[in-house]
């Protein structure tokens, strides 16, 4: 069954309030009916079923992932997650509950892709910094 164009619609609506907006580009450049059907099925029918909100959403597939040790796609959730407003200490939290279920090796490999995440986030302000700084001196000319 195809996806249809109002689910695949949603579903980039949806990876915009993420702020996941251009992920998944490789399944694209590879098929795009891979593409489609990650967008359009799983972000925009999956994600946008009623009873959970797009926060309890996220804090499963965050749990889902670093259960299961995904080595990929979960930075990207760590990313929608802060979107979503869900806190530093509330992602710790989940990475600590998390790890006692699923064995300490999880918590490992979670605090080193977190750990990635911050980084990364961390080396994108000063460049913002710097570059609002540019616009701003072009706008006093």
């Amino acid at each position: 069954m195809p996806v249809t164009e109002t689910y695949f619609e949603k579903g980039l609506k949806q990876l915009e309030i993420m702020n996941r907006s251009g992920t998944m580009l490789e399944q694209k450049a590879l098929s795009e009916d891979v593409y489609r059907y990650s967008v359009g099925f799983l972000f925009g029918e999956i994600w946008n079923r009623p009873h959970l909100s797009y926060r309890d959403r996220q804090l499963i597939t965050l749990a889902a992932n670093i259960a299961l040790s995904r080595p990929t796609g979960t930075p990207n959730h760590y990313r929608s997650a802060k979107a979503l407003g869900i806190s530093h200490e509330e992602i710790m939290e989940l990475i600590l509950h998390v790890g006692m279920y699923a064995g300490w090796p999880c918590i490992a490999h979670a605090c080193n892709q977190y750990t990635e995440v911050l980084e990364a986030e961390k080396a994108k302000k000063p460049a913002r910094r710097a570059s609002a700084r540019k616009t701003a001196t072009r706008r006093k000319r």
